[in-house]
């Protein structure tokens, strides 16, 4: 166990990144520059791309003498980043993504952005933070939550914990802040030799009813768990005693610390992200009230919470993209809405297969007006006739929204359904806007 107030690391000065890495930086800089003329985008991701290419040891490179946290987990991760980037802003300038772009080339497009800076709070898929550690050496690494993703490109998830753990032990030094409420994100931490535990909340423990080490299964008192059988070692498998957790008004830390702790974001989820924000922010040296301070200010993340102003409706937009993040999601949807809109595509980068859907519940909509969306509207809404919640199917979500009465509407979407309709509401603002 470390105390996550007196751990710090001095950053080794940054030196040159070799030619190399010029040559690599100054492609991805005439890539971006063409994609942004060409309006295909920012263009940071296709030149991080191109960049990688040129000098592969460029994410080392850029990485050397940052005192950086990577922050992962399968949901939250892009939330935590944030108040995380925003905690340790108050150290000094801090190298993070805006806009979720978490694995090689979004996290090379955001430490070239903020060359000079001397912190970094990067988020980074769950497959990826193995060798991305080994890149930049983090100081901390914060582990939020497992469950099961897209099964179709990530995985059966007691693999991942197999290669989170198999990651950490190359990296003894590092310090780990750990969901221990979490049994597969504890299992990854558990033989780190400096760990944070933070009690940051499971709301979706259906992936952890057994110990993916025995396979034993995991009984729960409470909040506390434990598997029914030790480990090989003959250690046992319980849930170990936190140096930080929260409630609905106070964060708790070491040495009897208390914070009012008060978040401009919904969900009892976002508390505990803020939670292991903090215990970060402090393991690398900024001032506890400092950091809950900073992110209590956070308000939205890459248009996450945010809302839009539609003709007469108010748009809030929330973005879940598994069977955990979903239920979170739901449970922050503000019942007196005038308004439901659920949004879901299967492409990709969503996960093909929608049977996760069945696990989701979408019971107790009585008093919402749901309207079914996006590119597969008809199966969200043979779900929602089976979960006896009365809906009306509206494939575009633009034309969902417009079915809503006149006030506020929720928005519930996956990834690629949240990330078209952003981009349709935002023309479509911008047309309705003086002078357009």
């Amino acid at each position: 166990m470390v105390d996550s107030t007196s751990s710090r690391r001095a950053a080794a000065p940054r030196g040159s990144i070799g030619l190399r890495g010029r040559i690599a930086l100054g492609a991805a800089s005439a890539t971006a520059w063409a994609s942004r003329k060409a309006g295909r985008g920012q263009g940071s991701m296709i030149g991080g791309l191109v960049a990688l290419k040129i000098d592969p040891a460029l994410m080392t490179r850029l990485g050397r003498g940052r005192r950086t946290a990577v922050i992962t987990g399968t949901n939250g991760k892009s939330t935590t980043t944030r108040m995380t980037a925003a905690a340790l802003g108050t150290l000094g300038e801090v190298a993070t993504q805006a806009d979720g772009a978490n694995m090689d080339a979004g996290i090379v497009a955001a430490l070239t952005a903020r060359r000079a800076a001397p912190l970094a709070a990067l988020e980074v898929d769950e497959l990826h933070v193995p060798h991305v550690s080994d890149a930049v050496n983090p100081e901390v690494v914060v582990l939020l939550n497992l469950s099961r993703d897209q099964l179709d490109r990530v995985g059966e998830i007691n693999m991942i914990e197999r290669k989170l753990r198999a990651g950490l032990a190359r990296h003894p030094e590092t310090i780990v802040v750990a969901n221990c409420d979490d049994v597969l994100v504890t299992s990854a931490a558990f033989d780190a030799p400096n760990v944070v535990w933070v009690a940051a909340g499971a709301g979706w423990v259906s992936d952890s009813v057994s110990c993916p080490r025995t396979g034993e299964p995991i009984v729960w008192d409470g909040p506390r768990w434990r598997s029914t059988a030790p480990l090989a070692d003959g250690r046992e498998f319980a849930r170990p005693e936190p140096s930080w957790w929260l409630d609905d008004e106070n964060l708790y830390g070491p040495d009897g610390l208390v914070l009012p702790m008060s978040l401009a974001l919904p969900g009892r989820a976002n508390r505990g992200n803020a939670a292991q924000a903090v215990a970060a922010a402090v393991a690398m040296g900024a001032r506890a009230e400092d950091a809950v301070a900073a992110v209590s200010t956070v308000g939205e993340v890459a248009g996450r919470y945010g809302t839009v102003q539609y003709g007469p409706h108010t748009v809030r937009m929330l973005l879940a993209k598994n069977p955990a993040g979903w239920q979170e999601a739901l449970s922050m949807i503000d019942p007196d809405a005038d308004g439901l809109v659920i949004a879901v595509n299967g492409q990709v980068p969503d996960g093909e297969d929608l049977s996760w859907l069945w696990d989701v519940r979408f019971e107790h909509f009585e008093n919402t007006r749901v309207v079914a969306s996006g590119e597969r509207a008809t199966d969200l809404g043979v779900r929602l006739t089976y979960a006896a919640a009365e809906h009306e199917v509206v494939a575009d979500p633009l034309r969902a929204i417009e079915s809503c009465p006149p006030g506020r509407v929720e928005v519930l979407a996956n990834y690629t359904a949240f990330r078209d309709l952003g981009r349709a509401l935002a023309r479509e603002t911008a047309k309705e806007a003086p002078g357009a």
